[in-house]
């Protein structure tokens, strides 16, 4: 239960440290790069290594499944209590690329200690995240005397996540019965600093499409035609002069139905975090902080939809001048959701908008690639609130609430298993995921290990089943 003795899960993980971390390395000297063709069979190897782990700590069903691209590997712990919550741990085994002459200061693919940090493509993005869990169910059951965790335990680790997870849904949809499970976590995310234990409560969702503009048949003059036959690259540009309002609200209409607001609570919690937006500035290398009225910096990034323009193209871009009506436009756009969004109703908003803006005489095509729905779990939710207890046990001190700005495949979970999301991850912002020199801060990669080794009792004891 919750009450698993702090010392002696300490004690545990102290005498398994050595021995985890040359498990570790040995993982991450695997280049299980999914992005390159010519490393699958080290992206294969990943995943047969980490079922041969799995195995080894105690898995009764560990096993690799297959998928059109890259493997992922699948496990499962049954509770010797039937009536005990499931819970799925979600995290992926492949690794962005990376070589020497990247800027790294060792080789990417041979781990090296440097100052209690562990550096290695992979050690915090993600296998660094996905191994603690080993170490951590292990010292649970080492210091509550079980034999099989306090919850029914399962694991899904992608190996395209770095490759933008092509495969990830179907496989999800395809084995939906194996992967069921009360409250799925996510152990691929950060904190928001060493000193600062955070939890993340939500991620927003992603819809993407291009607009095509087709004006005359081919490039022609602007002296026997312009200004009497329409522009598609003054098509592009006012539409793009459209897209938001003068404060900075997006002015597709229909685009905030069903948002979830803020509350008063959670706008209070994030202001307490200690944000510094001249820093935060100096990270984006830009030089003002703007966005939608009425809202903070963090508040925007986390919690607001938004409308970017991601590409704009038309006409001539080669030295001089070339004096003509261009044939094509383009435009790429992105919309960040949050919670309440629907990607479908973002797309018949946008084509409705789009229709009423394009003027006469320009023909236009807009295609939608895949959408990423957003995520969101209630601050008062109980398995959220395990997560919180457990983090705040092993760092000994109050824990906060983030939101990620970004998108994943958590929210695939969500919506086709039909389960929570939380998420547990303790990699800080220094740790330069996808940059040389990636790392992970070893004091804290065991403070993960202390917080899967307290979660799995808490969740037993305070959630059963919830809704």
């Amino acid at each position: 239960m919750s009450h698993t003795p702090d010392s002696a899960v300490r004690t545990y993980i102290a005498e398994h440290r050595e021995t985890f971390l040359d498990g570790l390395r040995e993982w991450l000297r695997i280049p299980s790069v999914s992005a390159q063709p010519d490393h699958a069979a080290d992206v294969l190897r990943s995943a047969d290594w980490l079922a041969a782990k799995l195995t080894e700590t105690g898995f009764p069903v560990a096993e690799v499944w297959p998928t059109p691209g890259a493997p992922a590997v699948y496990a499962e712990w049954p509770s010797d209590d039937p009536e005990a919550p499931t819970v799925l741990v979600y995290g992926h085994h492949d690794v962005q690329p990376a070589a020497r002459e990247d800027g790294w200061d060792s080789d990417p693919f041979e781990p090296v200690v440097r100052e209690n940090r562990l550096y290695a493509r992979g050690a915090a993005d993600d296998k660094g995240q996905v191994l603690f869990h080993t170490l951590g169910v292990r010292a649970h059951l080492a210091a509550t005397g079980r034999m099989a965790p306090a919850v029914h335990l399962k694991l899904l680790i992608e190996g395209e996540e770095e490759s933008g997870s092509p495969h990830f849904r179907a496989l999800v949809q395809e084995r939906a019965g194996r992967l069921a499970a009360d409250a799925v976590i996510v152990s691929d995310t950060g904190m928001w600093a060493a000193d600062t234990p955070t939890v993340c409560t939500g991620m927003r969702g992603l819809a993407e499409c291009e607009i095509r503009f087709q004006g005359p048949d081919q490039d022609i003059h602007s002296g026997s035609f312009g200004g009497a036959v329409p522009n598609p690259a003054t098509a592009a540009a006012r539409l793009v002069a459209a897209l938001h309002d003068e404060h900075a609200r997006v002015a597709i209409p229909g685009f905030y139905d069903g948002v979830v607001e803020l509350t008063d609570r959670e706008r209070d919690l994030f202001a307490e975090l200690p944000f510094d937006e001249r820093s935060w500035l100096r990270t984006a290398r830009s030089y003002a902080a703007v966005g939608e009225a009425g809202h903070t910096t963090l508040e925007r990034i986390w919690a607001r939809p938004t409308a970017e323009v991601n590409g704009i193209g038309g006409g001539y871009q080669g030295p001089g001048s070339k004096t003509i009506i261009p044939s094509e436009a383009l435009l790429k756009l992105s919309f960040r959701l949050v919670a309440g969004q629907d990607p479908e109703h973002i797309e018949k908003a946008v084509r409705d908008w789009a229709a009423g803006q394009i003027p006469p005489g320009i023909r236009y095509e807009i295609v939608f690639s895949g959408a990423t729905r957003p995520c969101l779990t209630p601050l008062d939710h109980p398995a959220l609130q395990s997560v919180t207890r457990a983090m705040s046990r092993a760092f000994e001190q109050p824990v906060r609430y983030t939101r990620e700005g970004g998108s994943g495949p958590a929210a695939d979970l969500q919506e086709v298993l039909g389960a929570p999301v939380l998420f547990l991850g303790i990699s800080i912002p220094s740790d330069g995921w996808h940059a040389p020199n990636e790392k992970v801060e070893l004091d804290l990669l065991f403070k993960g290990v202390e917080t899967a080794a307290y979660l799995w009792g808490d969740l037993a004891e305070h959630w059963s089943h919830a809704p």
